[in-house]
This record gives C-alpha cells, sequence and structure tokens, in this order.
C-alpha cells in the first residue's frame, strides 16, 4: 500500500470581505415547499444567502396546531447562531405569527440567536400597507374559516380596515402549496371591492408571487403577499435599498418605512 504524502502550501490564505454578502436566516415548517425558493426568486443572487432552518409542524392547519410552533422557535433559532452576523431572520409563516403573536416570535427568536432584526410575514404585510400609505384591503387566505378569522382579527387591530375577507378552506399546508396560479388569479379578483385600496394575499405556503404583476394589472391596486412583503423587508433590512424587480409588483419600488422594526413587525 503506498503511503501518500500530505504537505502544508506556503502561500498565504485569503478571504473574501464578509460583508460581500448579505446573508439572512430563515426559519420554516417542516411541512413548507413554497419559502425557499419564493426568497431566493425574490432576492439578489449574486451576493446574498439564505440559511435555513425548519420547525416542527404537523397539519391541520389551525390555530391549535400553529401555536403547538411556539416553544420550538428558540431552539431553531439557536441551529442559526454559528451563521452571525445575519441582516435579519424571516419566520416564514403568517398564520402562526398571528397565532402566536409578532412580540413573541421575536422574543423567542432573539432567545437563540441574539438580537437579529426578526421578520414576521404579518408584520412585513403590515409594513408594506405602511409604506404605500394605505389602509383599506381586502383580504384571500387559502385557509380554513376558523384560521382565517385571527388574520381578519390582527390586520383590523393594527389599524386596518377590511373591506372583504375571503378563503379557500384548505386544511393542509402541502396542499396551499399546489393552488394553481389560474386559481389564485380568480380568487383574488373576485375579492377586490370598489372601495379598498389593495389586496393582501395571505400564507408563506402559497406560490403567489407568479402572480402578483398580472392581478395588478388587472384591478389597478397594490397586490401585498406574505413571501413578497418577507422579501421586500428583509432585502431593506440587508442594505439592498436598490433591489427593484418589476415582476414582483409595486411593493418593491417603496423603501422600509421609518420606523424601528422591531416594534412595527
Amino acid at each position: 500500500m503506498n503511503a501518500t504524502s500530505v504537505m502544508r502550501s506556503d502561500e498565504i490564505v485569503r478571504f473574501n470581505d464578509a460583508s460581500a454578502t448579505a446573508r439572512f436566516g430563515l426559519i420554516v415548517l417542516a411541512t413548507d415547499m413554497t419559502s425557499e425558493r419564493d426568497l431566493y426568486r425574490q432576492l439578489p443572487r449574486d451576493n446574498v444567502a439564505i440559511h435555513v432552518t425548519r420547525i416542527g409542524f404537523e397539519n391541520p392547519t389551525t390555530p391549535e396546531n400553529l401555536q403547538k410552533m411556539a416553544p420550538r422557535l428558540t431552539e431553531a433559532a439557536m441551529l442559526l447562531q454559528p451563521l452571525q452576523p445575519l441582516k435579519a431572520i424571516c419566520y416564514s409563516c403568517t398564520a402562526a405569527s398571528v397565532a402566536i403573536g409578532d412580540d413573541a416570535v421575536r422574543t423567542s427568536i432573539h432567545a437563540g440567536v441574539g438580537g437579529v432584526p426578526v421578520v414576521t410575514p404579518s408584520g412585513a404585510a403590515r409594513l408594506a400597507f405602511a409604506a404605500l400609505g394605505l389602509r383599506r384591503i381586502s383580504i384571500l387566505t387559502p385557509y380554513t374559516v376558523p384560521t382565517t378569522e385571527p388574520m381578519a382579527a390582527y390586520f383590523t387591530k393594527h389599524g386596518m380596515e377590511l373591506c372583504h375577507v375571503e378563503c379557500l378552506g384548505l386544511e393542509d399546508d402541502r396542499d396551499m402549496a399546489r393552488v394553481s396560479d389560474e386559481t389564485i388569479i380568480k380568487a383574488a379578483i373576485a375579492i377586490d371591492r370598489s372601495d379598498a385600496e389593495a389586496l393582501f394575499l395571505s400564507c408563506t405556503g402559497l406560490p403567489a408571487i407568479n402572480v402578483i404583476t398580472e392581478i395588478e394589472r388587472r384591478i389597478g391596486k397594490p397586490v401585498i403577499s406574505s413571501n413578497q412583503a418577507s422579501a421586500w423587508a428583509m432585502s431593506r433590512l440587508g442594505g439592498l435599498h436598490d433591489h427593484r424587480p418589476a415582476e414582483f409588483g409595486k411593493l418593491f419600488e417603496c423603501a422600509l418605512p421609518d420606523l424601528a422594526f422591531g416594534e412595527a413587525a
């Protein structure tokens, strides 16, 4: 058996500038099939890295099951600690952020990874409407009525005026990830009301970014989706202020509102 001799190079090891890459953390449900793909599509690929960890979740998507994730958030966040510094961490579940509470989500993540800005899709959507200067909205969710009702109450509590709310009645987020473009477009147009200033398409599992610009073209109003709002907030927190992909709606033309993100999101 021939021995192999290994020698250390005398060359100096050089490193790329650590600040050249904007690094983000992403906490997704074990059943999530959409968030990672959507965020990578919306953020610039050359200088962004998304570091993903998953959190246990079992369907059906009910407020009770969503709340069960609360004690697991800190452990999930701890897996991202070695990757610091991170520009932001997104907890990619709209309904769970509402069921658990934005503040409670933020506190649990900070317990595991420190004071990194935390993005929730629900909080990012509120920031999106603030950036657009809009308050009257219609909401479409893929959930059942019992899971949609807390979503409506959340936006009402935070000062939004709801013109219409409708849901598709799905219980499994893996089914939500398979909803067709045609279905989303038709349902979004159907919930639009003359007094609504914008539409919100809830759920990070719903593949809505495909059709945002088409819906905006048809109704002549801004359309906000969970993954679009999250990507927009993350890009601005990451210093990507000039990142304005036209294919994902009017929101990317906006700056982040001049608010403390930890308070507003």
